[in-house]
């Protein structure tokens, strides 16, 4: 029986962080990954180069995703609304499912995540989809309130420590911080005294 490409790579990518998150990225070798697959290092070659590959692959299908959140986005009117439609979709397309693994590994490798190129690509495609977030506001405030709604969705992989918190759980926190961000957009607050 023969799999299919896309099937061996995702096979490659989840025994690739299952073993990051076990051994560290760093103390992680192709070897290991092939060893633990079943498969020859010339197989695992095949679909990934390095363990940076592979790691990069992560990168690249968040970019996919984001992508295709920003072209539904974009199609979508500026409102209240829309603004929390397009954070519950990036909240549950890119740590729905099995992506919550990725942003785990994200959070536990940020040092080597910063030599990606493509981490650059990931970072304008956030900035794009705040954008989005703001419009039709274009104040600094709601600039901020926007960037700071997609990073609370983030910080839950490392600001709540205790471990019996689930992953819906941790995402859920987060996208009621979100909203409570993105309702202010376009409300006169008023200044502090």
């Amino acid at each position: 029986m023969s799999e299919s490409t896309g099937d061996t790579r995702s096979r490659i990518q989840a025994v690739a962080l299952e073993l990051f998150s076990e051994e560290g990225y760093e103390k992680t070798s192709l070897r290991e990954i092939a060893e633990r697959l079943g498969v020859t290092k010339a197989a695992l070659y095949y679909h990934f180069k390095s363990k940076d590959e592979i790691a990069n692959s992560f990168i690249l299908d968040r970019i996919e995703i984001m992508d295709r959140l920003i072209e539904w986005a974009e199609a979508q009117p500026p409102s209240a609304g829309t603004r929390r439609a397009i954070l519950r979709r990036y909240a549950d397309e890119l740590f729905g499912g099995k992506r919550q693994l990725v942003m785990r590994f994200f959070e536990q490798n940020q040092t080597a995540m910063k030599n990606f190129s493509a981490g650059k690509e990931m970072r304008a495609g956030m900035m794009r989809l705040a954008d989005l977030l703001v419009r039709p506001e274009t104040s600094h405030e709601a600039q901020v309130r926007a960037a700071l709604s997609l990073f609370s969705v983030h910080s839950t992989w490392f600001a709540i420590r205790d471990p019996d918190v689930t992953d819906e759980e941790r995402r859920e926190i987060g996208v009621k911080i979100a909203y409570e961000l993105l309702d202010k957009i376009g409300v006169e607050v008023p200044a502090s005294a």
